[in-house]
């Protein structure tokens, strides 16, 4: 076990978790930059339309994270829990199987992307207003989509292993790289929507560069090895049992974007879609700060829990909870105080500005709450308990958020209110809900907590054969 590991289990839960947060937060709002930076430039320098056109394919980029998010999510988690273990070449393993998995997924969805790519856009509310934008963006990012799911899960296993903010830079550095982009392919040489999918997929294939070369280094804790490229039918199902949470979710978002695309043209038409992209662009900034927090709880929440801490457990859980709140206070207060303020630095398109300040507020208002359902689903995946987190994951976007999606607008509309409030009020209600299931979950599983409590052994009974198998 190295100082990288050891501390882990040594130093203060305040000061680990502000070294651990601190790039993880900063890699996520580098994360989101990639998204928010191209509708900056398309709503400034394109059209409201473009903005539009942008806004159908989140959906499909979700479904290609969620494949990301399966591997990735689920591989660090795995990573944190047996270097918990010290098991230094399991590991290994787990790095090796990782890319064997990114690579398979990678290729599966861009074959698929570029095979049924009108039929793809058309299902997630793409029509003739907006099919060519959405087309052009997608034909050239889709190869730049496999290089993001690669750059984002090498940076969460070297997070893992010891090097948050090695993982920070080199996310930094392709945001930085994608900004200076953007700014060359869109305004200099008026690309339009091809520049911002040229930015991305560029800046992420250089980022992607360094985050390889980390696991080559001989200075590396963790590295590329030749035993960890041996695929293992066992360390696929224990990555993937872990991932199935995010996975779900993404995937989940995927659904939900597009039956929302349909609600939301159908009482607002296309510019109510736009509005949506300019206020989730907000929103990404507020969730990001939580997912990041989380994201640096999980190395210590996962390696404690494997070490048999719960004392230690229970103390990184309650203040990442604590902080998730309050910048969800934040979100709230600024969503309400500034909405047009805020809405103005991605369109100046006044009827578009106004549309996203009427739901801004409407979206944000329950931000604290959506704060402790993260949380929640973060840290049971952190402890290798995904059916929980999968259950917390999806309870708002499936469980309620669908069925309040066509409930909530009829009973606006039927008391003579207008719908397209009625569509963002069920993001709302669904928040609510959401996190009252995510408290009464957490209830169930507060043995974790106690003190003495011992998670249950998982070793190999040979060399060979299956370890670290989930429940």
């Amino acid at each position: 076990m190295t100082d990288k590991t050891k501390e882990l289990e040594t130093e203060k839960i305040g000061k680990l978790l502000l070294i651990y947060a601190l790039p993880a937060v900063i890699s996520q709002i580098i994360a989101s930059v990639y998204n928010l930076v191209d509708r900056m430039f398309l709503g400034q320098c394109v059209s409201a339309l473009a903005i539009t056109g942008l806004g159908i394919t989140m959906p499909v980029m979700n479904v290609i994270h969620a494949f990301g998010s399966l591997v990735g999510a689920g591989a660090a988690a795995r990573m944190s829990i047996v270097l918990g273990r010290k098991d230094e070449r399991w590991a290994e393993k787990i790095l090796g199987n990782t890319m064997l998995l990114t690579f398979f997924f990678g290729a599966l969805f861009v074959s698929v992307g570029y095979g049924f790519m009108d039929s793809i856009l058309y299902l997630f509310g793409a029509d003739t207003e907006t099919i060519g934008y959405a087309r052009e963006y997608m034909i050239i990012v889709l190869p730049g989509m496999f290089l993001t799911t690669l750059n984002f899960n090498l940076t969460g296993l070297i997070r893992a292993s010891g090097y948050p903010f090695k993982a920070m830079w080199i996310l930094a550095g392709g945001a930085i790289l994608n900004i200076i982009l953007d700014a060359i392919f869109i305004y200099m040489l008026n690309w339009g929507i091809a520049g911002a999918a040229w930015a991305t997929t560029i800046s992420m294939a250089v980022s992607s560069v360094f985050a390889v070369a980390h696991f080559i280094q001989k200075s590396s804790f963790i590295r590329f090895r030749r035993h960890g490229w041996e695929p293992k039918g066992y360390i696929f199902r224990n990555i993937l049992m872990i991932g199935i949470s995010p996975f779900s979710m993404n995937i989940a978002a995927s659904a939900v974007v597009a039956l929302l695309n349909h609600q939301l043209i159908s009482y607002g038409g296309n510019l109510a879609v736009g509005a949506n992209v300019v206020v989730n662009s907000y929103a990404t900034l507020i969730i990001m700060l939580m997912l990041g927090l989380c994201q640096g709880m999980q190395p210590i929440a996962g390696y404690n829990y494997g070490a048999g801490h719960s004392h230690r457990l229970k103390e990184v859980y309650i203040l990442t909870m604590k902080i998730c709140v309050a910048v969800g206070i934040f979100g709230t207060i600024t969503a309400i105080c500034f909405p047009a303020f805020i809405s103005g630095f991605f369109t100046d398109d006044q009827a578009l500005i106004e549309i996203s300040a009427m739901a801004m507020p409407l979206l944000l208002v329950m931000a604290p709450l959506i704060g402790f359902t993260i949380t929640n689903s973060q840290f049971f995946q952190s402890i290798d308990k995904p059916w929980i987190a999968i259950v917390t994951s999806l309870s708002r976007q499936v469980l309620f958020l669908i069925p309040m999606m066509y409930l909530v607008p009829t009973i606006f509309t039927a008391l003579d209110k207008d719908g397209l409030t009625g569509v963002f009020a069920s993001c709302t209600i669904s928040d609510v809900l959401g996190a009252v299931l995510a408290a009464i979950l957490l209830y169930t599983q507060r043995k974790v907590f106690r003190q003495g409590y011992v998670p249950p052994a998982r070793k190999p009974k040979t060399e060979h054969g299956p370890k670290d198998e989930s429940n």
